[in-house]
């Protein structure tokens, strides 16, 4: 039997659009010869919907859609992700995945197991499956699973998972009750070393119980989220025998048959981070209706790396810069945001901001009443530019990209409505350590990001010869601990016996909690560490836990 791993980019409650999607997916499958067409978890309705399965209509159009499916696919066997509605249980809805055949649903097969965990609030939503059953496909018994379904092995949970959560094992029912191949419909967010575990996992259930395993997953960039494909199939001997491309739609072949070992394309964590930004940022650009894109450009790192990533997402035409300097920036803050404008290809223009920061300090000063400067001076250059930056999205229509990292954004190293300002934030989720990896590996071939940016220490240019480390610990100190804090979920003590000073460590934890409100009005942004901040951290603001 040939089955077609059908990798798809769906959008949001875009019925009609994926529905088409899924359909021109089959057809081709069947003229390149499969029996079955495998497509993602929910691909119909897109994933995850949230509160949009609140709407009725939003259900009964996904439902009629799996009818016009069938009707349109007639010669070939689909398994389909979609909706379905239970009036008789509550929550009424279920995630479900259906068998069409002959234009007609067969059966349908619901997920057990809901996740409720980061990012996942699935209960809130959905009931579980009552039953676990196999369906009988030209003759060939299989077992259909959901995402998390297949991530409850008792015996085989990997360093990902934290220890078993529910009680029962999908697989271990389905592998009982006589299959003989299980499909898993996913719709997987990436996380940086993610893949590699689900490769091994999976291959393990297919060793465990002596059966292949075909694995299909959403790609596409869904707010925050970002999915990353990486379908594969492996053999009954748990050898990997397809693979699909990662971070792009695909259709590749698994024949139960005749399944070799092929040979997989081994994680590459900076390619994969590049990638899954690259995507996130187009999608997110496309699937909200923006074709141009601006930022400012300061001459750091942080920059530099976002319009890097914006020009791969959408093109050196559709980007443009607009650099601000101060009295305190420096020349060659300015030349570096010249010489990337340059190797990017991408509009700079220049806008002054000392004669509107005056004029503000001016007009501020009775209300200050003769009071020392402080980082109130500091936060109006900021503020400024970040008002000519909204300025200049409104007036042309340009979504504007926020640039700050991870470890800023934790230790609220940054300035509401001023560099926090924009609507898509690409690099919130990467320490700055890892900026200043994958700027490097951008730079592999040729420079992209001048090399200038790179190795000058970091520097918010708000005030004389400010550095970052005046205010922050050394940055590979601080992403040692913020990962242990944020990431880990470790306590101060165990944080400090890690080797890490005490002082230092409380100093970093109490400017995390503290700068929760900070985070709560920053721009979304894109996920791919474990643990980011936005919908898969819940903080609250007015709290007072001692560490």
């Amino acid at each position: 039997m040939k089955i077609a791993l059908a990798q798809i980019n769906p959008i949001i409650a875009d019925i009609s659009g994926n529905t088409e999607k899924i359909c021109s997916f089959a057809l081709r499958a069947k003229e390149l010869g499969a029996d079955v067409a495998v497509f993602p978890e929910m691909c119909i309705t897109g994933y995850p919907p949230m509160d949009l399965l609140e709407n009725e209509k939003l259900i009964d159009d996904n439902l009629a859609a799996l009818e016009y499916i069938g009707g349109k696919c007639g010669d070939i066997v689909i398994v389909c992700g979609y909706v379905d509605r239970d009036e008789e249980i509550s929550p009424a809805l279920l995630n479900s995945a259906a068998v069409i055949k002959d234009g007609k649903i067969i059966s349908r097969h619901h997920k057990s197991l809901l996740p409720t965990y980061d990012v996942f609030d699935e209960q809130r939503y959905f009931s579980p499956s009552r039953d676990v059953k196999t369906v009988n496909i030209n003759g060939k018994i299989f077992g259909i699973t959901i995402c998390e379904d297949i991530w409850n092995d008792r015996d085989l949970l990997s360093g990902y998972i934290e220890g078993r959560k529910y009680e029962t094992d999908p697989v271990k029912k389905l592998s009982d009750g006589g299959a003989e191949i299980i499909l898993n419909l996913s719709a997987s967010p990436y996380v940086t070393g993610k893949n590699s575990i689900k490769r091994s996992h999976i291959s393990a259930i297919s060793r465990k119980y002596a059966l292949p395993v075909v694995y299909v997953n959403q790609i596409g960039g869904n707010d925050s989220l970002i999915f990353d494909g990486n379908s594969f199939a492996v053999n009954d001997k748990g050898e990997i025998a397809s693979e699909c491309m990662g971070f792009s739609e695909d259709l590749v072949f698994f024949d139960t048959e005749n399944c070799p070992a092929c040979r997989i394309n081994p994680e590459n964590e900076l390619e994969d981070i590049k990638n899954a930004l690259v995507l996130g940022v187009r999608d997110y650009m496309k699937k909200c209706g923006f074709n141009k894109a601006v930022l400012g450009l300061s001459g750091g790192i942080d920059s530099a790396l976002t319009a890097a990533i914006a020009v791969m997402a959408v093109g050196a035409e559709n980007v443009a810069g607009i650099t601000m300097p101060s009295v305190f920036s420096s020349a060659g803050s300015v030349d570096d945001s010249a010489a990337l404008a340059e190797n990017l290809g991408i509009k700079i223009d220049v806008i002054p901001i000392k004669e509107l920061c005056t004029q503000f300090e001016k007009d501020l000063a009775p209300v200050f009443n003769g009071a020392a400067r402080d980082v109130t001076e500091e936060n109006i250059q900021a503020r400024v530019r970040g008002n000519l930056l909204m300025a200049v999205s409104n007036k042309t229509g340009a979504l504007l990209l926020t640039t700050g990292n991870k470890s800023e954004l934790a230790m609220g190293y940054c300035t509401l409505y001023g560099d926090m300002s924009g609507g898509l934030a690409v690099i919130s989720d990467l320490p700055k350590t890892l900026v200043f990896k994958l700027a490097a590996y951008l730079n592999s071939d040729k420079e992209i990001i001048p090399w200038n940016t790179i190795n000058k220490p970091p520097s918010a240019e708000l005030r004389e010869n400010q550095k970052d480390e005046d205010s922050l610990p050394p940055y590979d100190i601080l992403d040692g601990i913020l990962d242990l804090y944020i990431s880990k979920r470790l306590s101060l003590k165990e944080i400090t016996a890690r080797g890490f000073d005490e002082e230092t460590v409380h100093s970093v934890l109490r400017a995390v909690d503290r700068n929760e409100y900070k985070r709560r009005q920053a721009a979304t942004g894109l996920k791919i560490t474990g643990k980011a901040f936005g919908i898969g951290r819940r903080i609250p603001m007015a709290q007072k836990f001692m560490h």
